[in-house]
């Protein structure tokens, strides 16, 4: 019996709730399905993609789906107490806490380059939004637009990866090609 690929899920999840907080971001879309998406798919789903993903020996997406998942129910916390003001965080306070994420995006941008270019650009997108979001933080509020529109398109890059694998499973060869490693 085949197992099903842990990732789709995880990639998801991913997907939908950095849409969500980019259309939040370029004041279009409230805190609240950012907040549920962020506990739910976000969060928990992808937690549980990546222990499944542990299950099948794959450190790379252990180690993603499981931080991320915790971003995303961090990040809902954050928000949930200081919209309740419960040890409420500060702008910088919040700069800080995406620069933790952006040095751990690092390492796994390093980590992507030896998986396939779908993974390094989905990473290399999320690695720039990350340092915009932290320049936007401390210094240039006017970045956040640009963060938001380069955010989109890491989330589409997430979703290109998921409907890849579920599509090329289903046709039983590659219809969405993820492109060779750039580093062997």
């Amino acid at each position: 019996m085949k197992n099903g690929n842990p990732a789709v899920v995880g990639l998801a999840g991913f997907g939908m709730t950095t849409f969500l907080l980019q259309l939040h971001n370029l004041g279009l879309a409230g805190w609240g399905p950012v907040l549920g998406m962020g506990i739910i798919f976000g969060g928990l789903a992808q937690l549980i993609a990546g222990f499944q993903e542990q299950k099948m020996g794959n450190s790379f997406g252990y180690s993603a789906f499981v931080s991320y998942g915790a971003f995303w129910i961090g990040l809902s916390i954050i928000k949930l107490m200081n919209h309740f003001n419960v040890y409420p965080s500060s702008t910088a306070d919040v700069g800080f806490y995406l620069l933790g994420w952006t040095l751990y995006t690092v390492i796994m941008f390093i980590a992507s380059l030896r998986v396939h270019k779908a993974m390094t650009f989905t990473f290399g997108t999320l690695l720039i939004g990350f340092i915009l979001l932290v320049l936007e933080h401390f210094y240039f509020p006017a970045l956040k637009t640009l963060a938001a529109i380069d955010l989109i398109v890491c989330a589409f890059a997430a979703w290109y990866m998921m409907a890849g694998i579920i599509i090329n499973d289903l046709a039983g060869k590659t219809v969405l090609p993820m492109g060779k490693k750039i580093i062997g």
